[in-house]
């Protein structure tokens, strides 16, 4: 019988299948995931009360104030931008709602409709003027942010007297506003905020867009190389400026948490916030340069800072160097987000 034999195929590199550990390390967030744990299990040694079940509903509560920010600001981030004003952005929400309400003596749901254009002309600004000048949107939104904290206490001061904004706790369509934004439930012993439900949303709904529709593309791909993707037919203008509007419009969300749980919004708040959501956004994967990075790496770096938080103070240690700690974590975690991606470039 006649042997055949078979000439050894080779295999199109470009078709080629590459290994799990090249699939796993080119998602950003992996080395946040990591993190994670290893904070976990090092508060769950070191800290008794972070043991408790009831604990559950706190940490997730705190990663979720952080988490709601942390979804648009790391799209924003990935598409290439910052956006400085985030922070007192919320501030700004909550304070246009409450004072239009009591001012205008009208239904809280009409202050809340126009806190959210307001929220959103407030960020097609940002982008618009970006856009114009070809300013570097740290210095557009650094102006923004200077802006808005100035008009936050001048108009509440001018209008209430005070620092904060009027109570509108006994005001029309409180209640159900508040249901919306700032209720709570129990499941057994764990108090879950409503807030937590709608970050667990949120991030589902922005990692879907960011990874199965045109316009993740084109996020990824105006973060990348906007020259570029302008050449291919990217709209980046459209793109950058819906981003900022997307950061308005959360920014409003949060904005509308705070007043709902407080009844009044504190018109010196929110400043410093916004480089809480950079460092969440930066520490679960996105790059400092625009064109990678992940929504769910950006909520596992606000729960890793949420359990840092709580695990400090449970521990009972002197809680003046968390802020030491968040500086040394966003060196390391930038170090490793460029390692990890040039490393899975690689293979």
């Amino acid at each position: 019988m006649a042997s055949t034999l078979t000439a050894p195929t080779s295999v199109d590199d470009r078709v080629s299948r590459r290994s799990l550990a090249a699939r796993l390390l080119s998602r950003p967030e992996v080395g946040s995931l990591v993190g994670a744990a290893v904070i976990l299990v090092f508060f769950l040694i070191v800290a008794e009360p972070f043991r408790s079940p009831a604990n559950i509903g706190t940490v997730l509560y705190q990663a979720a104030l952080i988490g709601v920010m942390a979804v648009p600001v790391a799209l924003l981030m990935i598409g290439g931008e910052f956006d400085l004003s985030a922070g007192v952005a919320v501030t700004t929400s909550g304070l246009f709602a409450g004072l239009f309400a009591y001012q205008f003596s009208v239904n809280v749901w009409v202050g809340i409709l126009v806190a959210l254009v307001a929220a959103l002309a407030v960020g097609a600004f940002n982008g618009w003027l970006l856009m114009r000048t070809g300013l570097p949107s740290f210095l557009v939104t650094l102006g923004t942010f200077f802006i808005l904290q100035g008009l936050n206490l001048a108009i509440t001061r001018l209008l209430s007297g005070q620092v904060s904004s009027n109570s509108i706790s006994d005001m029309d369509g409180f209640e159900s506003a508040k249901a919306v934004f700032a209720s709570e439930f129990s499941i057994g012993s764990v108090t879950v905020k409503i807030l937590v439900v709608w970050w667990i949303l949120f991030v589902i709904a922005g990692s879907w867009v960011l990874l199965k529709t045109k316009i993740g593309n084109w996020i990824f791909a105006v973060g990348g190389d906007a020259a570029a993707a302008r050449a291919v037919g990217v709209p980046v203008k459209r793109v950058k400026i819906g981003l900022f509007m997307t950061v308005g419009a959360f920014a409003w969300f949060s904005g509308m948490h705070l007043l709902f749980t407080q009844s009044s919004v504190q018109s010196g708040e929110g400043v410093g916030k916004e480089f809480i959501y950079i460092i969440a956004a930066v520490v679960g994967g996105c790059l400092l340069t625009g064109g990678y990075g992940s929504v769910v790496g950006s909520a596992i770096g606000a729960l890793i800072f949420a359990m840092t938080q709580l695990g400090v103070v449970y521990a009972g240690w002197n809680a003046d160097w968390f802020k030491a700690f968040l500086g040394v974590m966003l060196l390391l975690a930038t170090i490793v987000n460029l390692m990890v991606k040039r490393r899975a470039d690689l293979r």
